[in-house]
């Protein structure tokens, strides 16, 4: 008889781990984004340098990730998820203690490397911990419980930077210490059998290319003055990347996934809405701290609505994508964030944070209340029973490369639209009070979030394609 994973009455330990776990990785991006002001003005960061701070970490766990889930087959899947814990956590003291921005980048890509062993490994030891019949609960409470700390996470991230100082933004990759080793501890000695898989295979050959393609890629977007060969470069990076992956035996991506029209267009949403959120949500706090007379505390308002609003309406959009098909659900909800976008388009220029900001947020969070669950779903209907792993491993990189490419082409653009700096104008991001330098910061921030509503309507406009082609098919 097989070993069990676990015993039973350890699988509600195991469970809070994954969740500890996960609410590390949950948090740090959207505190990360809250604490950059404060950054650059400790570490003496440039928006590029900024830029790569964030890219950094996007980078490599969305080049890993999935690398990450077959080393957890091989390995074994407690194992290489502790070891992700320990590199995260690690990188998070680093990042405690980085002294330049390019201690922070290296700090913030360590990090990337324990997030992308980390992440797969969440979900799949509540899976092998739990049987079949109790595996949705223990999935739904993990969910509930990664959207609750999400939330929570950036008031007391706000809460830590505006009252703590340069003390405060550093303390923020402190709280990780005491999250990680919690979650190590309950997992000590409760795993029976994770001895893994020897005969899986681990695609480092594709993880290699897609980083090397992805962080030129970046380059090239982010760096104004970087010339054609670099850009020619990592599309040629990219194409042996998907070369590799439709020959080698045990690839990190099955492209034969995308034969699947349904599928394809569900991560072409996945790709353009993502694109707006993250390109968005990273520039939003820049902006308001630098030019709206918001601090750090405050601007979570703008952040916790999102959160709180995708967790009271993912489990009734759920039901409601069963009755109706996920793609109408998420038309209507990339509609909403396209109009809430929209809407920071036109009062970025002199913005009322609370009066016009936060209002418009929070539509947003409704949309991505009615499109996270249908989204996921979506992915998950269109693929063999076999296969699901394979089919949220990909659209889960698609998300993770979208905000890669966001957060670099949006900020070069922002630069841009900001102006030539010089005594009057600090440059974008940067504090500064004078006329202005607010209209120019409001001006750039409002280019970012027209950007960000187009890119959201197009998301509607393929769910909306979608969704016909569903009824057609049906007919």
């Amino acid at each position: 008889m097989p070993v069990s994973f676990c015993r039973p009455e350890d699988r509600t330990l195991i469970l809070w781990a994954a969740i500890l776990a996960s609410s590390m990785g949950f948090i740090d991006s959207s505190v990360t984004s809250i604490a950059i002001p404060a950054m650059r003005t400790a570490l003496g960061a440039s928006l590029v340098e900024a830029q790569w701070i964030n890219a950094a970490y996007l980078l490599v766990l969305s080049s890993l990730v999935l690398a990450g889930g077959a080393a957890g087959d091989r390995f074994g899947t407690a194992r290489v998820f502790v070891w992700g814990i320990w590199v995260f956590v690690a990188g998070s003291i680093a990042c405690a203690f980085a002294m330049d921005p390019s201690q922070m980048i290296a700090a913030r890509a360590a990090k990337g490397i324990g997030a992308a062993l980390m992440v797969p490994g969440s979900m799949a030891i509540i899976s092998r911990a739990y049987p079949r019949a109790e595996r949705g609960r223990a999935l739904g409470l993990w969910a509930a419980a990664s959207t609750a700390t999400t939330a929570l996470g950036p008031v007391l991230g706000g809460v830590l930077i505006h009252w703590g100082g340069e003390a405060g933004w550093r303390m923020i990759f402190g709280l990780n210490l005491p999250l990680g080793l919690v979650a190590v501890w309950l997992l000590r000695g409760r795993v029976l059998a994770d001895v893994g898989q020897p005969g899986v295979r681990v695609d480092l050959v594709g993880a290699a290319l897609a980083t090397l393609g992805l962080g030129l890629m970046a380059y090239a977007l982010t760096v104004a003055e970087t010339g054609m060969a670099v850009g020619l470069a990592a599309a040629l990076a990219l194409v042996l990347f998907l070369l590799w992956e439709a020959r080698t035996p045990a690839p990190m991506i099955r492209l034969g996934l995308f034969r699947n029209r349904a599928f394809a267009m569900t991560n072409a949403v996945t790709l353009v809405l993502y694109f707006a959120l993250n390109g968005v949500m990273f520039y939003l706090p820049m902006t308001a701290v630098t030019a709206w007379g918001v601090n750090e505390f405050e601007v979570t308002a703008a952040f916790v609505p999102i959160s709180v609003l995708i967790g009271l309406l993912s489990a009734q959009a759920g039901r409601w994508a069963d009755r109706v098909g996920p793609a109408p659900l998420m038309a209507a909800g990339s509609a909403l964030v396209a109009t809430a976008y929209g809407g920071l388009a036109v009062v970025a220029v002199g913005a009322a944070f609370w009066r016009e900001v936060v209002p418009l947020m929070a539509v947003a969070g409704v949309g991505l209340g009615l499109v996270v669950a249908p989204l996921t779903a979506a992915v998950m209907a269109e693929v063999q029973d076999g296969e699901q792993g394979a089919a949220s491993g990909i659209n889960n990189a698609v998300a993770r490369v979208a905000g890669l490419i966001a957060v670099a082409l949006l900020g070069r653009l922002a630069a841009s639209y900001y102006g030539p700096t010089g005594e009057a104008l600090p440059g974008f991001g940067l504090p500064g009070g004078d006329a202005a330098h607010l209209a120019a910061t409001g001006a750039a921030f409002g280019h970012v979030a027209a950007i960000g509503s187009t890119a959201a309507a197009l998301a509607a406009g393929l769910a909306a394609a979608l969704a016909l082609a569903s009824v057609r098919r049906v007919r």
